[in-house]
């Protein structure tokens, strides 16, 4: 007999924990407490219309003497797919985009400077299949495709820069398809993009049925709000990754990640000042 949906982690700790012990497992699992953000109530009334979550969390840095904080506000959207997957690849293609349009409103709302969306969130997630198609229809130009178009006119109207992961399609090289994520100045200028280095090949989960490792190496890329990277999924699962990112300049590392159930949220956080940064949340 199927028992009630499991919401989320949170939630199961915060019903089943007293208060002390909560403390100390959040502790364990996530580092030093992190403190409520007090969201715009107009915020949460547009994301229940948009039926999805909305958290918001904030952390700092140690205070230094010499530099001022930098604040910087984080979005990070892990979304799900509002058509079935045997719908026409365009027509799920444009209500993802619709609805990403509106969580990014309400990211505005929150005052969110970067917003990360998930790996590849234009598509539903297929690389643990074998079929070539539909899935590889979903993949497009990470310079120029229609969704690196949409969001630059989402970064430029929130004054937010982008982290977009797709599919990608490189059309200069014979077609081949790459795990990309396109990084978009809060102007709408294309910053480049970086490729996802590392493959799960797990039994027969081998997700090189579609693409390859990434051959752009562990770029860094300047924004108004701090140095960015982008580790893509199962990067996270190699430190040199992290290391690598970190040495040629980062200052903040996304993961995007594609997942499912009531994992599915968009997270924000304010992280701290920069050297620290300051993070907000939502989830889906």
């Amino acid at each position: 007999m199927a028992g009630p949906e499991w919401e989320s982690l949170e939630q199961c700790l915060e019903k089943h924990l007293p208060p002390a012990d909560l403390r100390e497992v959040k502790r364990i699992l996530y580092g030093k407490e992190t403190r409520k953000l007090d969201l715009p109530s107009r915020a949460f009334e547009a994301a229940s219309e948009g039926d999805f979550e909305l958290q918001g969390y904030a952390f700092e840095a140690a205070q230094e003497q010499l530099r001022r904080p930098q604040i910087v506000r984080v979005g990070l959207v892990q979304n799900r797919t509002p058509l079935p997957a045997g719908a026409p690849v365009a027509e799920q293609v444009s209500a993802l985009h619709r609805r990403i349009e509106s969580i990014a409103e309400v990211a505005a709302m929150c005052g969110v400077n970067i917003i990360c969306f998930q790996e590849a969130w234009t598509m539903p997630f297929a690389f643990c299949t074998r079929e070539k198609l539909p899935w590889t229809e979903f993949a497009e130009s990470a310079e120029d495709g229609p969704t690196t178009r949409f969001c630059q006119k989402l970064a430029k109207k929130h004054d937010m820069v982008v982290v977009s992961p797709i599919l990608e399609r490189d059309e200069e090289h014979g077609d081949v398809l790459w795990n990309t994520a396109v990084v978009i100045s809060n102007s709408g200028a294309v910053l480049g993009k970086t490729r996802k280095n590392h493959i799960p090949r797990v039994n027969d989960f081998n997700e090189s049925t579609y693409y390859m490792e990434g051959n752009l190496g562990h770029p860094v890329f300047q924004t108004q709000f701090g140095r960015i990277a982008v580790n893509i999924c199962y990067g996270r699962h190699h430190p040199l990754n992290w290391l690598m990112y970190s040495i040629n300049g980062a200052e903040i590392i996304f993961n995007p990640s594609a997942t499912t159930g009531a994992l599915r949220s968009l997270i924000g956080q304010d992280l701290g000042g920069l050297p620290g940064a300051q993070p907000s949340c939502a989830q889906d």
